[in-house]
C-alpha cells in the first residue's frame, strides 16, 4: 500500500544520493571477495573438502554469486561453509553447519565465534 510506496521512493532517494553506480557497487565487492578467497586457495581447502564445486564453476553467475539471490537456501550454506572455514583458518575451532542444520542457530554461532575475536 502507501507505506511501501513511501519506503520504495524514500529507496530510490537514498540511491540516487550515492550515485549512478551505487546498484552495481555490490557485484564490485562480491569480486574483490572471490580474488581474496582465491589467495587463499578456498577451492582445495573449503569446498573439495565438501565435494563443493568452486564459485568460478557453478551454474550461476559465478562472480555475482553472493550479489543476486538466485537459489537462497544454496547460497546460504555455501556462505556458512566457508564462513566456518574461515574462523578455523583463523586459528579457532569451529564445527562445520551441515546443510539441513537450522539456519538461525549456524548464523547465532557464526555471529558469536565472531563477536568472541
Amino acid at each position: 500500500g502507501r507505506r511501501g510506496a513511501v519506503e520504495r521512493e524514500r529507496d530510490e532517494d537514498a540511491a540516487a544520493e550515492r550515485g549512478p553506480g551505487a546498484a552495481y557497487h555490490m557485484f564490485v565487492i562480491m569480486e574483490e571477495l572471490l580474488d581474496k578467497l582465491k589467495l587463499l586457495s578456498y577451492e582445495e581447502e573449503a569446498l573439495r573438502r565438501h565435494n563443493m564445486r568452486p564459485l568460478c564453476f557453478s551454474p550461476f553467475l559465478n562472480r555475482h554469486y553472493f550479489a543476486l539471490p538466485t537459489n537462497p537456501g544454496e547460497q546460504f550454506f555455501m556462505f556458512c561453509t566457508l564462513a566456518a572455514w574461515l574462523i578455523s583458518k583463523a586459528g579457532r575451532a569451529f564445527e562445520q553447519p551441515q546443510e539441513y542444520d537450522d539456519p538461525n542457530a549456524v548464523i547465532s554461532r557464526v555471529l558469536s565465534e565472531l563477536r568472541s575475536f
